[in-house]
């Protein structure tokens, strides 16, 4: 997700010159600066020295070492923090830095690899109005950004946006598998599940109808998408099993900030 953000950056314009990149492996590290031109430390402390904002592309049970190990810079220049790691709340990592400390905690989702990410924001009372844009500037660089009022939001986001990706790969999975069974090629599934789902979203991106219409608007009375959904919502109960899905990913979020967040 880092490095998703670092190109979404110069592609929008951004200097890579302008650009700090931390990471301990010294071929990781040389990697990244060739791909990007940006210069890559390997020291955190060495990476965040004189910046503006500081973005935490780290997993949920190395976040918190990290925002100690940088806690001196932080303390000492105050630069926006903006925290990627899903389920750790913005008051766990403020316990190392200060109450007052400005913290911007963001979910984004994979397509932010591709630039077509979906993101929420949350940011602290301490965010200033210019942060926020900043924030919002780097995060739309990978895709879409919206801002949440209320932190604890982030536990659906994460079970909505930030795991669904995932869900949307098993449907499209599940149809391929079951066109292969009904005769066609794997080729022939494949290609045409996907561009089935990509004209799908794209569908529901640009209409102004919300996607119950858009899902009426293709069954025709006694055709063959009806029998389709016959089964998958009346024999299927595919709306409680999602909403079933969505509860556990949200509950496993706040479960991931108990664990991390109390280190």
């Amino acid at each position: 997700m880092g490095c998703s953000l670092i190109g979404g950056l110069i592609s929008n314009g951004h200097n890579p010159d302008s650009i700090n990149g931390a990471e301990p492996d010294r071929t990781k590290s040389e990697s990244i600066s060739k791909q990007y031109g940006i210069r890559v430390l390997n020291e955190n402390i060495e990476a965040v020295h004189g910046t503006d904002v500081i973005v935490l592309a780290i997993k949920p049970q190395n976040l918190l070492d990290v925002v100690r190990q940088i806690s001196p810079e932080l303390i000492r220049s105050k630069p926006l923090l903006i925290s990627i790691a899903a389920g750790i709340q913005i008051s766990s990592i403020q316990k190392h830095i200060g109450d007052n400390y400005p913290v911007v905690r963001v979910m984004p989702n994979t397509p932010a690899l591709i630039q077509t990410g979906a993101s929420a924001l949350y940011a602290s009372p301490a965010v200033e109005k210019d942060q926020k844009i900043l924030a919002e500037e780097i995060m739309r660089s990978v895709g879409l950004a919206i801002w949440l009022d209320k932190e604890e939001l982030m536990d659906a986001v994460t079970a909505l946006s930030g795991s669904g990706p995932a869900y949307f790969f098993l449907v499209m999975e599940c149809m391929e598998k079951a066109a292969t069974k009904l005769g066609l090629s794997h080729e022939q599934a494949r290609i045409l599940t996907i561009e089935t789902a990509f004209g799908a979203a794209k569908m529901a991106l640009e209409s102004k109808s919300d996607v119950g219409l858009l899902r009426q608007q293709v069954t025709s009375p006694g055709g063959t998408t009806e029998a389709a959904l016959n089964v998958l919502i009346d024999k299927g109960k595919i709306e409680e099993v999602f909403f079933k899905a969505l509860l556990a990913a949200k509950k496993r979020s706040e479960e991931i900030a108990v664990e991390f967040g109390n280190t």
